[in-house]
């Protein structure tokens, strides 16, 4: 592969992946192109290929396999002097890190990488290492610094007017203000996200929007809706390839389940979910489905289960140093204990929960841990029962819960104790801690009925704004239908779809084959006729154009007064451009019959004939234009066919020595005529050809 192709290639495969195109593809593709041994002599176009194989496999939810090459990648930008390909680079290994929860890793390449943005002034790539860090902090739990960067990224993305983009930074802002229990506001961002997302047809966004609609419904106990929503995530993420979005959807919707007590339903989800983490090399999310389903077992008392999921799950989080998630599973594996009647282990692991609890200030957990440790001593059947050891623990458990107001451990507190002092005929005590255990547990009841009643209100403010959103939504749906029905008709349909996905159109094609068809006599002809008559001509001739090429597979681009232009090999590349675009031009020449209702509007002594232009060369095509816009292609290629057509005879096919060498040399069937050398206006002397017929 020469060096422009090469360049060519890289290029194209960072167009696709900007455009979200199919990911093996572009995998194997720029796996091929890894082996062409002029990458060695140019470190940049090597370094820019590694970038898009890794995000490719990232963008997959496959980060292992992206890891090496985001690597590689970082360690020849840094020998580079490119500030640009440098911070590519940084992004791209701290996206990585990102999805490895690897967050002080991520943070510090991800912030390197925004500030030589912000060096740069480069704004959009600044807008999305924003919602990368954002996503640091958010899932590091600080929630205003989260707010912060997606709420830079989303501005940032509304000034570039990257409709696709702003959808899903508005999804991560929702996130945040879900977090932090504003959750009208939160709904607001997520509706707006779901239908900009949908009019956008990103299934990307829309699995985002809908999975966060549906937490947001499973953390008010609206099991129907969340699960609807969750559903409708899960099938969007697998439209778009994402293993990782369609894994944690998943393990979502077991968490509805859970709530629902349809344990077996739930255990199904969370297994699922851990076998793609597991292959996506995730552990954090991993690990954490493994311990949901140790405590849902636990929950249904299959305590051997239980057990099994609790030691799975506390091994990685004690080797990633997850200090507080290994001690609640620690602590659960100790009610796992107990329950089996195992005093001893559930001693050692209560012991050692309420160590490393105080070693780390995690307070909520010091006091359930003590809690534990008071009602094991508490226990008769345990040989180590120990009454003194028993009050010291659930006493001590009671000024923690105390000092934290948390009410429901507080008066399993009391009601522990009115056991114990039972058991030691201590009535005063006894009646003291069972009259506070009453007490509290109306007050906790009472409530937990108050808060039930303020989430149903908060459901219905959620029901009526949903409503109003679907409303408008139903209005948006039929005016994006009737937009996307129209932008079909006036550009090609691939065209259209990757505008109506927000993508910026401009390709680059090396080879293609150009037509301009003038209908030659016509313009002293029209200007006998009236203008109704003059269209209905060419509406009647341009129609019939129209499906001699859409017959062939070419490309109508444009009419210009009576002329026509047309392609073959773009906006889809092909091999056969040339002879699709030759056997069109000799159906032009052959096929065409005025109806008699056209031909009576004509001037009695009317004559026409068509004239048509052949070239073939490479071009550029893309959207030109913000209003009004259209689809044109253009190069030196383009405005030579134009003067093949201006340099030909009425009734003939003109063509270049280019176009006429080509076809030959791919399909000796079509048959030309040599016309010689011509002067071509702007290109000097050059051979030229009619194209006759096609044997």
């Amino acid at each position: 592969m020469s060096l422009d192709a090469l360049r060519d290639k890289v290029m194209e495969l960072e167009g696709q992946l900007r455009a979200e195109d199919n990911g093996e593809h572009i995998e194997s593709e720029s796996l091929k192109a890894l082996e062409d041994p002029l990458l060695t002599s140019h470190p940049e176009l090597r370094c820019r290929l590694l970038m898009t194989l890794s995000s490719s496999y990232q963008r997959r939810g496959l980060p292992l396999e992206a890891s090496p090459y985001s690597s590689e990648a970082l360690a020849l930008a840094e020998t580079i002097d490119d500030p640009l390909l440098y911070a590519n680079a940084l992004r791209s290994k701290g996206n990585i890190h990102l999805y490895l929860a690897e967050h002080d890793v991520a943070l510090e390449h991800l912030t390197k990488a925004q500030d030589l943005y912000v060096q740069l002034g480069d704004i959009e790539r600044q807008a999305y290492v924003c919602g990368s860090i954002g996503n640091v902090h958010w899932q590091l739990a600080d929630y205003p610094r989260a707010l912060e960067f997606f709420m830079k990224a989303l501005s940032d993305f509304e000034r570039l007017g990257d409709k696709r983009s702003v959808s899903r930074a508005r999804s991560n802002v929702g996130v945040v203000y879900m977090d932090m229990s504003d959750y009208p506001r939160a709904l607001e961002f997520f509706m707006q996200s779901l239908d900009e997302s949908t009019a956008l047809n990103d299934s990307v966004g829309i699995a985002q929007a809908c999975s966060s609609i549906g937490l947001l419904y499973s953390t008010l106990s609206n099991y129907s809706m969340a699960l609807d929503y969750l559903l409708r995530a899960k099938v969007a993420s697998e439209n778009s390839g994402d293993k990782l979005a369609t894994a944690r959807n998943e393990a979502n919707i077991g968490n509805v389940y859970s709530g629902l007590l349809d344990h077996a339903k739930a255990i199904e989800y969370y297994k699922n979910a851990f076998s793609t983490f597991e292959e996506l090399g995730n552990r954090r999310d991993a690990t954490i489905a493994i311990g949901n389903i140790g405590n849902t077992y636990l929950t249904i008392a299959n305590y051997s289960e239980a057990l099994e999921y609790l030691q799975q799950a506390l091994v990685p989080h004690v080797e990633n140093g997850e200090r507080a998630d290994a001690v609640r599973v620690r602590t659960n594996i100790g009610v796992v204990y107990q329950n089996l009647q195992k005093y001893p282990q559930a001693l050692e692991c209560f012991l050692s929960a309420l160590s490393e609890s105080t070693e780390i200030g995690y307070t909520q957990m010091i006091a359930t841990c003590t809690q534990s440790l008071g009602l094991l001593y508490a226990e008769p059947t345990f040989e180590s029962h120990d009454f003194s050891r028993a009050e010291e623990y659930l006493q001590k458990a009671l000024e923690l819960n105390e000092r934290m107001g948390t009410k429901h451990n507080l008066y399993q507190c009391h009601g522990a104790l009115a056991s114990l002092y039972e058991t030691q005929e201590r009535w005063r005590e006894c009646t003291v801690h069972l009259k506070a255990f009453h007490e509290l547990k109306d007050k906790v009841h009472n409530e937990e009925a108050k808060n039930k009643a303020q989430q149903y209100e908060v459901q219905q403010q959620l029901l009526v704004r949903e409503k109003a959103v679907a409303v408008e939504r139903a209005l948006q749906e039929t005016r994006i239908v009737e937009q996307q029905r129209l932008l079909h008709r006036i550009l090609p349909p691939q065209v259209a779809d990757r505008l109506l996905r927000g993508e910026r159109v401009a390709d680059y094609f090396q080879h293609i084959s150009i037509m301009f068809i003038d209908i030659v006599g016509f313009t002293p002809i029209a200007a006998r006729m009236p203008a109704k008559a003059v269209l209905a001509f060419l509406n009647f001739v341009f129609g019939e154009f129209d499906k001699i090429m859409e017959k062939h597979n070419c490309q109508k681009i444009k009419t210009i007064g009576d002329g026509y232009m047309a392609v073959s090999g773009a906006p889809i590349a092909c091999d056969d451009h040339a002879e699709r675009l030759a056997s069109a031009g000799l159906e032009l020449m052959t096929g065409i019959e005025l109806p008699e209702a056209i031909r009576k509007t004509l001037p009695k002594d009317s004559v026409f004939h068509l004239r048509i232009g052949l070239h073939t060369g490479s071009a550029f095509a893309g959207i030109v234009g913000e209003k009004g816009f259209v689809y044109d292609v253009y190069s030196d290629a383009v405005n030579l066919a134009a003067r093949m057509e201006s340099s030909g005879e009425p009734g003939k096919i003109h063509c270049s020595e280019d176009f006429a060498y080509h076809l030959q040399n791919r399909d000796e069937s079509f048959v030309f005529e040599e016309r010689g050398e011509i002067e071509v206006k702007g290109k000097g002397v050059m051979r030229t050809f009619f194209l006759e017929t096609a044997v």
